[in-house]
């Protein structure tokens, strides 16, 4: 592994490897890594001749200014789990990854960017009216780096539903011939989504985050015979109402707070309100909620 951190020499770096017709594979990160950006990691060194893996908290994206300041930051650590996994890996991959990891001034030479991107009917549900300006965010930081990292494919995992779905109406809005591979959610052993964000969790509240998974999944079973109104408002009750029905499992009124759990069509990420609605690709849930003051999401496809 190479770490780079001027924009400057990852140009360098990519140009050289286009004139020797290598194929380049990004995953973007925000850093503060877990097993979930490992396998988006691996998957790319698997199927291309370099991956850039860029480490970098996109301040533009967060419209929660305490968000941003408790965002983990880990970048040593990152360094190190990259490392590992090319030894895990064993043949030689050091040649052909590199972590890029700029500053904000690095990544935004002319200070905050005026650029604005509108999606649609597809940022206009969910995430999109309740954290404002998120998408455009993630939109221009996501173009910069394809435009330095000249990827033929990039890497997104699918907890990030709607994140997939905007990424991939950007490149329809600027025609870069990049494929998109979404890549499945990696879970903990209790079934809990992988995320940064899991270790701002206090111990108690790491112990029943899995409840969010295991009452999604039990969603999914109910969809074969209850209506897709009912399965959404048992999806919301259930978890609002864990403190009351284990209050042993939550000290200090520890408890859920759904922010929001939505059915929706796979690809238009349109509500729907009966499950024929859906198109080829079926129906997911997309849920969020708060737990000990820290904003969870995930999703079950249906």
């Amino acid at each position: 592994m190479k770490q780079i951190l001027k924009a400057a020499d990852l140009e360098l770096a990519v140009n050289e490897a286009k004139k020797q017709n290598l194929e380049i594979g990004l995953v973007p990160t925000m850093g503060a890594l877990h097993e979930g950006h490992l396998s988006l990691i691996e998957r790319a060194l698997k199927e291309n001749d370099l991956v850039v893996v860029s480490l970098f908290v996109n301040p533009i994206q967060f419209n929660n200014k305490e968000d941003l300041e408790k965002y983990p930051r880990t970048i040593e650590a990152d360094l190190e789990l990259i490392k590992n996994l090319e030894l895990k890996i064993k043949n030689s991959c050091s040649d052909k990854l590199l972590a890029f990891t700029p500053t904000v001034d690095e990544m935004y030479p002319q200070g905050e960017p005026k650029e604005v991107y509108h999606f649609g009917p597809v940022e206009e549900v969910m995430e999109g009216p309740r954290r404002p300006g998120h998408f455009s965010g993630v939109a221009v930081v996501v173009r910069r780096l394809f435009d330095l990292a000249q990827p033929k494919r990039a890497y997104f995992g699918e907890k990030d539903y709607q994140q997939i779905a905007v990424i991939r109406a950007l490149l329809e809005q600027i025609k870069y011939p990049i494929e998109l591979v979404p890549c499945p959610i990696v879970r903990a052993d209790d079934g809990l989504a992988l995320s940064s964000r899991n270790m701002r969790l206090s111990p108690a509240a790491r112990a029943i985050a899995p409840t969010i998974n295991a009452t999604l999944e039990q969603a999914a079973e109910m969809a074969e015979y209850e209506e897709v109104d009912d399965v959404k408002e048992w999806v919301l009750d259930t978890l609002a109402s864990f403190h009351e029905v284990n209050p042993s499992l939550c000290p200090n009124g520890l408890m859920f707070e759904p922010e929001y759990f939505e059915i929706v069509d796979a690809i238009t990420l349109q509500p729907i309100a009966e499950w024929g609605e859906a198109g080829e690709l079926g129906a997911v849930g997309c849920i969020a909620v708060w737990l000990d003051g820290v904003r969870l999401i995930d999703i079950v496809k249906f």
